[in-house]
């Protein structure tokens, strides 16, 4: 299925954290970035756009169109930072080629048994071709990182791209065609948009009804298996998006994802049941205007929860000189309230929360008729797009009272930290601690950090922060994965496990798989592994253990 924006992790799942489960099949929707080093091989390979491909006499006419459009209306306009490939993709932005499984070395410590059979998952953008316009770091083909463990000290590393539609036509033609949507809408230039229908109409490539353009579905080993149907009966499903971060109950194995819109109804929400078919979808009209951009939700038992933002999507925003996706301040941000098991909207209802802008959902449970939210909120909101490196990202608990529809906030912490992770088998209950990244010039992590959320009941500061660790100067990490030291164990404590991460040392050019104490006041390191490729600057990651079915 399809996505504008780049696929994420769920976090209510223990085992995947991307776009979806697929359940039943047991295979999981997403984008995701995998990288391998040796930059200046990389660089020529990368950079080569006239490879193979553009047999045909039309595919000829059409690239020589495309290169004279290139060069009279994108290499001749300027091009703002935020949107600039050589600023986008540089340092360990700069993407990477695909690496086969390769065998590593643990070069400190032991990795633990509990990963035995398992595999660590990074994902991200990671273009297959340097993009010759606009490019934003929500762009990109996708790549996946993985790290497989087979027993004892015995690691696997390998890097491959998802095979879309979209990465499969412009390998074959040797060059990039599809337009960037989110750098084309938040620049708003009108030459690169038309650029985009010059490529659809005349090139005759794009049919998203037929091959769609974004995330497509892997195996536990990361090769792209296709897109899934979800059984859907319909065939207008196979064109419908989809949130990059689905909610699965584990107890019910259901799952629950949303997809929104530029045209009414600008929300609509749905159901996979535990045989992986997708159930009838509940279009939410209350929201008017134009559509927000919803990156995330929250899944209870028996509610779901929603934010309609300040950050929108407006192509009509065009004609009023405005840019497609924009932040309007305008707008007073709130939260919807629906029953899970909705039929319809007749039952939400909104509440107002100026100042909520949130980018994730660590967890959310109900404690009887409050509904709790761990959310990650940005600060200021107007940074996002164009000045993102000055973004700071708040950690809110917010409680919303059901009856009343009182809205109650407290800040978790005043440190700049997002991608939040908790044990897996507290998802959609009432947890005590949590683990996210530290945050330097969104999205670069420069470490981790353990919370618990007892301590934030009466204090908005950064009481409850109990443990921490920094990679070091010019080392930068991926988001945190909790996994218990014994999954099985009814009585172990919630925090009695290990953080996963990646870090890459950009002063010595080298990257490694970590494995650090969750229980430790200093989150010790306890293994580290040395990685035979670069691991460049993702967004979510997922261990997938053996029990999951996932790992042949």
């Amino acid at each position: 299925m399809t996505t504008l924006f780049p696929s994420v992790l769920p976090k209510f799942h223990p085992s995947l954290n991307v776009s979806l489960v697929g359940i039943g099949t047991r295979n999981f929707q997403t984008k995701i970035t995998i990288h391998s080093f040796q930059s200046k091989i990389i660089q020529k390979k990368i950079t080569n756009t006239t490879k193979q491909g553009i047999r045909s006499s039309r595919e000829r006419i059409f690239k020589a169109l495309d290169d004279f459009l290139c060069k009279f209306i994108i290499f001749s306009t300027s091009l703002s930072p935020h949107v600039d490939p050589k600023h986008e993709l540089s340092g360990n932005f700069y993407p990477v080629e695909e690496l086969p499984p390769t065998i590593c070395e643990v070069v400190e410590g032991s990795l633990p048994p509990t990963l035995e059979g398992g595999a660590y998952i990074q994902n991200g953008p990671n273009p297959q071709f340097i993009p010759r316009g606009p490019y934003y770091i929500a762009d990109g083909d996708g790549m996946l990182h993985s790290i497989k463990f087979s027993g004892g000290d015995k690691a696997i590393f390998c890097s491959r791209f998802v095979k879309t539609h979209k990465y499969v036509m412009e390998r074959d033609l040797g060059y990039p065609f599809f337009p960037n949507p989110v750098a084309y809408f938040i620049s708003n230039s009108l030459c690169f948009i038309l650029l985009s229908g010059a490529r659809v109409i005349i090139g005759g490539k794009i049919n998203p009804f037929t091959t769609g353009i974004g995330t497509a579905n892997t195996n536990g080993d990361i090769i792209t298996i296709g897109r899934h149907d979800f059984h859907s009966s319909s065939d207008n499903d196979l064109f419908l998006n989809m949130t990059a971060h689905p909610k699965v109950d584990a107890d019910t194995g259901e799952a629950f994802a949303f997809r929104y819109n530029v045209i009414p109804p600008f929300l609509t929400f749905f159901r996979i049941d535990p045989n992986g078919r997708k159930q009838k979808d509940v279009s939410i009209f209350s929201i008017k205007g134009v559509t927000s951009y919803m990156h995330d939700f929250a899944v209870m038992k028996r509610f779901a929860v929603f934010l309609d933002a300040q950050l929108v999507i407006d192509p009509l925003g065009i004609m009023r000189g405005k840019k497609i996706i924009r932040v309007d301040l305008e707008n007073t941000p709130r939260l919807g309230v629906i029953p899970r098991y909705a039929t319809d909207d007749s039952e939400m209802y909104w509440t107002d929360v100026p100042g909520l802008n949130t980018m994730h959902v660590i967890n959310a449970w109900e404690e009887g008729n409050k509904i709790v939210m761990v959310v990650t909120n940005i600060l200021p909101v107007e940074n996002l797009l164009e000045r993102r490196n000055s973004t700071h990202l708040s950690l809110e608990k917010i409680t919303i009272d059901t009856k009343t529809k009182e809205v109650v906030r407290c800040i978790v912490s005043t440190r700049s930290i997002d991608f939040g992770a908790i044990n897996p088998k507290y998802a959609g209950k009432k947890n005590r601690y949590l683990y996210a990244a530290t945050i330097e010039n969104y999205p670069k992590m420069v470490g981790v950090v353990k919370l618990d959320l007892s301590l934030c009941e009466e204090y908005s500061g950064d009481s409850a922060v109990v443990a921490s660790r920094i990679y070091g100067a010019g080392c930068y990490g991926s988001e945190p994965m909790f996994v218990a030291r014994e999954a099985n164990n009814p009585t172990a404590e919630e925090d009695d496990g290990y953080l996963l991460v990646y870090v890459h040392d950009e002063n010595t050019q080298e990257s490694k798989f970590i494995v650090m104490n969750a229980m430790s006041p200093s989150l010790e390191v306890v293994a580290a592994v040395k990685l035979p490729g670069r691991v460049p600057h993702g967004f979510h990651t997922t261990f997938v253990s053996q029990v999951d079915n996932l790992i042949p």
